[in-house]
């Protein structure tokens, strides 16, 4: 399947390029196709996460954009100009990678004048521009510094400012916060969203975390055997999956047999809309969102098997009467309400869900 993005999703412009990479394949030894006809436009600014299992592509998918591998048919255009047989060198594009890659000799200031020394600018120009790009990610007070002398969220900030530096055209992410640990991510991933709406550059990051990028990107992709199953807002894509794929990857998703009539799919008592790309009429699995399952008095038809406090909700693991385990999303105060062994009644919320065949 390919997916072709419009071209200003949701009003998104900025300073940035558009990029068009049109029917990308990549097949290496083997046989093994990690691009399998991909299509992807990006508008100007537009900031878009590829998330999907190892293998899927995506990583790919960034090299063949920056130039660092060559597709075997397709095309990569950024800004109207074809790009697919340029050296990486000449694509104007700034990178930064999982491993930091800084330059152990240099302090920071340094490396964030190394590209645009290379690019000829004199003293004065490259003193500005590495201090006004270390004032961006905050660290100015850290300029002097070597990377040994500074954390790795740090020492990532130096690397994000370095690819900054040289104002390119696009900025490509290759899971640049993978090493580090969850907190600093955390903040390094809404701190690179706030100095790419800042500075509007066209931004492609590949990650295999869903909350980052579900969090930071204006889209995204969910990548599947080298082919684009869905790119879509976060929003859509987590409550309007288009394939039994997307569904499963993005969030937790529970599997209930169902049965597909006129109105939807009947379950535990009631009815739930269905999403474009259902199983027709009949025998159905249905797949559902923790937080679209409600538990409330009535008639029990599951039984408790968990229940777990994890910060801003609680979790209910159940196991219906067909046999079918069901997790509720539910709130702190509930968590307590429900041991294991209890019986209990699960009702559909109403969300829309994609049903498929069993």
């Amino acid at each position: 399947m390919t997916t072709t993005a419009a071209s200003s999703p949701g009003g998104v412009t900025g300073p940035g390029v558009a990029v068009e990479l049109t029917e990308l394949t990549r097949v290496y030894a083997g046989g093994v196709r990690a691009l399998d006809g991909l299509t992807l436009h990006m508008a100007p600014g537009e900031f878009i996460a590829l998330l999907g299992p190892s293998g899927c592509g995506k990583t790919t998918a960034l090299r063949c954009l920056a130039g660092l591998e060559d597709p075997d048919s397709g095309s990569v255009v950024v800004g109207g100009r074809d790009l697919t047989h340029v050296p990486t060198n000449k694509r104007d594009m700034g990178m930064v990678f999982q491993a930091y890659s800084l330059f152990p000799h240099m302090t920071a200031r340094q490396n964030v004048e190394f590209g645009l020394e290379l690019r000829k600018q004199d003293k004065a120009t490259r003193a500005k521009r590495a201090a006004d790009m270390l004032d961006l990610v905050g660290l100015s007070k850290q300029a002097d510094r070597f990377a040994h002398q500074m954390s790795g969220g740090q020492q990532q900030r130096v690397a994000l400012a370095r690819a900054l530096a040289i104002e390119p055209q696009v900025l490509l992410l290759d899971e640049p916060l993978s090493a580090l640990d969850a907190k600093v991510r955390t903040q390094l991933r809404d701190e690179i969203r706030r100095i790419q709406l800042e500075v509007g550059t066209t931004t492609l990051f590949v990650t295999h975390d869903q909350e980052e990028a579900l969090a930071v990107a204006d889209r995204v992709g969910v990548m599947n055997a080298g082919r684009l199953e869905q790119l879509a807002a976060p929003a859509e894509l987590y409550s309007a999956p288009v394939s039994e794929f997307v569904a499963d990857f993005v969030g937790v998703t529970n599997r209930v047999r169902a049965e597909v009539g006129d109105d939807g799919a009947h379950v535990w008592g009631g009815v739930v809309p269905l999403l474009p790309g259902s199983a027709g009429r009949g025998a159905a699995v249905l797949l559902v969102r923790p937080e679209a399952v409600v538990i409330e008095g009535g008639e029990a038809n599951a039984t408790v098997v968990s229940s777990s406090f994890l910060g801003g909700h609680g979790k209910v693991v159940t196991t219906t009467d067909d046999g079918d385990r069901v997790v509720v999303q539910v709130s702190n105060a509930e968590v307590t309400a429900h041991a294991p062994g209890d019986r209990v009644r699960l009702r559909p919320r109403g969300d829309r869900a994609l049903a498929v065949a069993p």
